[in-house]
């Protein structure tokens, strides 16, 4: 451990160094007003308190011993701008990272490293989504979107105390405005590029003295804007449209003075076009896209289209009883979900007449559509809190899940053969699951001092998981590539104690130091997408894979501070996890395949910083910076690299150039077996960086401002493997604001991602060198109106 003195100061110093350089950072605060909108309130001439919910009651953010950046209404505006989902959050805090192999309705979520690539609808994250205290767990509920918020949060860190299952990583929090009890609202709207609407509202109405509700929704939509060029021709305008639509309402009532009971009623519709997969966008031994890439193209000759439908009613009854407050949240989600793309990204195959395949080489075809057609989520918490300003401050409480699933997953026959028709469905996989999970938990803070105090938690977990899949073929398909396996079962059941412990010290007035250590954990998992697992599977052998259950154990110390009277804030913290038996994804390799895998161990360590400052009544900086460094320490630890190609394409028939040692060389249409030891964690960059700058100035009854944000992160990695194509060397990405106010009233203008930056953020390797890429540049104009 001799690394860890240096690292911390050589950590303290690029921190210490980047909040006093960086002159344009995260993203202001805004003032709150009666109706709530904001958790932070702004002193005259400073940048006031903000209040954040990480440990379940309100607190000053300088105050809780945890890790945690809370995003502002400035910045959920502007990265909001020109119909931004939820995966535009990527980066713009400290360690956090979004992705997607679906586009809008299945985004994964990695903070310090940990996240999960798996790309089957029963993907188990660790990273936990909470919305209005309910947790998110099935990936198409994860998307649902943002708009009327009253704060983001994210935690960072195991918090397995007082949130429970499945947050070794951490947690992004979200919570909406509520209905007040005055006559409110707002609508936005925006018109930008591709035809781009952006449009928000709400209003809050009181109903007399005990009763309020407020109602929200969104609008976006885009029309298609990437051309489809094949043989068969050149579509115009073929892809990269959608249309989304959110409503939440919510229903007050305070019936008596010591209790209120908040109903809410969600639903999300998306109808739009998938994940654009771009077939040979890399070339074999070259790092970055090459110039088979082009932005507005792809060349596909299978279908992509996704829809969604997903619905919730969630109970909220908060009685106060004097010394304690009773809490229970009582929520049912459900949803219904497909996705279809052209997995293999191009058209044709090899084994066709030149000019009839491409682009590059299209060893086979591979069209796949993934659908939930049912999903049921039901939520129960109870939760006994304490009241009071004593020295002691208490909560238990106990929580139940319950999750039934279905998936079908469909491979289609592209090109057809002379028994299918092309674009008929030649295989299907149907997925049943069904998952129950319940915890006890109880957290207590204790004053030992005025300056010290101590928080301890501890919570019981147990889970219990059920899995039965079935799959079918076309009895006339050949059956060299895949027979029927009929029925495979599976069941995985656990139970841990996880717990955390930290103590704060309140160096002065401005200064508080804290030291944390805790425990989290991921419950057990499957994996049965089993549309191509070996033709002479075997019982023991038939593609479903089981994952036992993680378990983490994290060391976190840090500062926070406010500075110049109040006029800056500059947090710092430091961590070292070990991570046992660490539930990795092993996807691609000879077919389009996902399983779990347990590697023995992965040890991070890393540091975040946030800092702002308000050098003047007219301008607000922030900067944010975070260093992460992951190691898989297995040392028998294998996976399938990408895919074996034809030996007449490429002559040592691997696909890629794999970094990775080789256990079992590549053979045609069989992929090299590597070890992974050693290697980081697949989507784990480095260094993540964001940094926004807010001026305004008068004019007349109004003013103008200029509003920047920028984010930086460094090389990522797609797969477990390393290789020389599949990575990207850094993404910046920034954006502009310029608008005029006054009262309630703004226009602005706006332009995303400014400098068009063109980054690979995922890849497929199973076929051949496909790209997944980001988001173009986006412009447009908007006006916003509050009543």
């Amino acid at each position: 451990m001799a690394f860890t003195s240096k690292y911390l100061t050589s950590a303290a110093g690029l921190a210490m160094s980047a909040a006093m350089l960086v002159a344009a950072p995260a993203a202001a605060q805004d003032q709150a007003d009666d109706a709530g909108d904001n958790a932070a309130s702004q002193d005259e001439g400073g940048l006031g308190t903000i209040i954040v919910t990480a440990q379940r009651r309100e607190q000053n953010i300088q105050d809780v011993p945890i890790s945690v950046t809370a995003i502002s209404d400035d910045q959920l505006n502007a990265i909001g701008s020109g119909g931004q989902d939820i995966r535009a959050l990527s980066g713009r805090v400290p360690s956090l990272v979004v992705e997607s192999s679906f586009g809008r309705t299945f985004p994964r979520f990695y903070i310090r490293g940990l996240g999960n690539t798996d790309f089957d609808f029963n993907a188990s994250q660790p990273v936990s989504l909470v919305y209005d205290d309910v947790v998110l767990e099935n990936p198409i509920l994860k998307g649902f979107p943002v708009f009327d918020m009253q704060q983001v949060e994210v935690l960072r860190g195991p918090q397995g105390t007082l949130f429970g299952r499945n947050t070794p990583a951490g947690i992004v929090k979200f919570d909406s405005v509520t209905p007040q009890d005055i006559t409110e609202g707002y609508v936005r709207a925006s018109y930008g590029r591709f035809n781009n609407i952006n449009a928000e509202g709400a209003i809050n109405l009181p109903l007399g003295d005990q009763f309020s509700i407020r109602a929200s929704a969104l609008y976006q939509r885009q029309s298609n804007f990437v051309d489809n060029v094949t043989p068969a021709g050149t579509v115009e305008d073929a892809f990269g449209g959608y249309e989304d639509i959110a409503l939440r309402i919510q229903a007050l009532a305070n019936p008596t003075d010591n209790l209120e009971i908040l109903l809410t009623g969600q639903m999300r519709d998306l109808d739009g076009t998938a994940r654009l997969f771009r077939a040979n966008n890399f070339t074999r031994g070259e790092e970055g896209l090459n110039e088979n890439f082009d932005r507005f193209t792809v060349n596909t000759d299978g279908q992509n289209d996704q829809s969604l439908e997903t619905y919730n009613a969630t109970g909220k009854i908060t009685w106060d009883l004097g010394p304690v407050s009773l809490i229970s949240v009582t929520s049912f989600w459900e949803g219904e979900s497909t996705s279809v793309g052209d997995v293999d990204g191009g058209f044709g195959a090899n084994f066709l007449p030149a000019g009839l395949f491409g682009p590059g080489q299209i060893p086979f075809t591979a069209e796949t559509r993934d659908t939930v057609p049912e999903l049921d989520q039901v939520t129960q918490e109870l939760r006994l809190a304490s009241n009071g300003d004593g020295p002691l401050s208490y909560q238990l409480g106990f929580f139940y899940f319950e999750e039934d699933l279905i998936i079908r997953s469909d491979n289609y026959s592209t090109l057809g053969d002379p028994l299918n028709a092309p674009g008929g469905v030649n295989i299907v996989v149907t997925q049943f699951q069904t998952s129950e999970a319940y915890g006890l938990f109880g957290s207590a803070t204790y004053d030992l001092t005025d300056q010290l105090s101590i928080t301890g938690g501890i919570r019981y977990n147990d889970d219990k998981r059920t899995f039965e899949v079935i799959r079918s073929q076309d009895t006339q398909f050949p059956t060299f590539l895949q027979n029927p396996l009929g029925t495979v079962t599976r069941e995985v059941k656990d139970d841990t104690i996880t717990w955390d412990g930290s103590i704060t010290y309140e160096a002065s007035d401005d200064v508080n130091l804290y030291a944390r250590v805790a425990r989290g954990y991921r419950a057990p998992s499957i994996q049965g997408r089993i549309l191509f697992p070996p033709a002479t599977a075997t019982p023991l052998e038939d593609g479903v894979s089981v994952a036992d259950s993680e378990t983490i154990t994290s060391y976190e110390a840090g500062l926070k501070s406010t500075l110049l009277d109040g006029r800056a804030r500059f947090n710092l913290s430091a961590y070292y996890y070990d991570l046992n038996d660490a539930q990795l994804t092993a996807v691609g390799g000879d077919v389009n395949a996902n399983r779990v895998i347990n590697a023995d161990n992965v040890r991070g360590y890393g540091f975040e910083m946030d800092a702002e400052f308000a050098p003047t009544d007219q301008l607000l900086l922030t900067a944010s910076l975070s260093y992460n460094d992951t190691e898989i320490q297995d040392d028998d630890l294998t996976t399938a690299a990408c895919g074996g190609v034809r030996v007449d394409t490429f002559p040592d028939v691997s696909l890629c150039t794999v970094l990775d040692p080789i256990v079992t060389a590549a053979a045609p249409f069989s992929a090299a077996i590597v070890s992974i030891d050693g290697n980081s964690l697949p989507q784990s960059p480095k260094w993540i960086a964001n940094w926004t700058a807010r001026y305004d100035f008068p004019v007349g009854d109004g003013e103008i401002y200029l509003f920047t944000d920028w984010a930086y992160r460094s090389k990522i990695n797609f797969f477990l493997y390393e290789s020389v194509e599949f990575n990207d060397d850094r993404q910046l990405e920034g954006g502009v604001r310029i608008g005029y106010q006054k009262d309630d009233y703004e226009i602005a203008g706006f332009v995303r991602n400014i400098t068009n930056d063109t980054s690979a953020v995922s890849g497929i390797d199973f076929n051949n060198l496909t790209a997944m890429v980001n988001e173009p540049r986006i412009w447009g104009i908007e006006a916003s109106v509050r009543f």
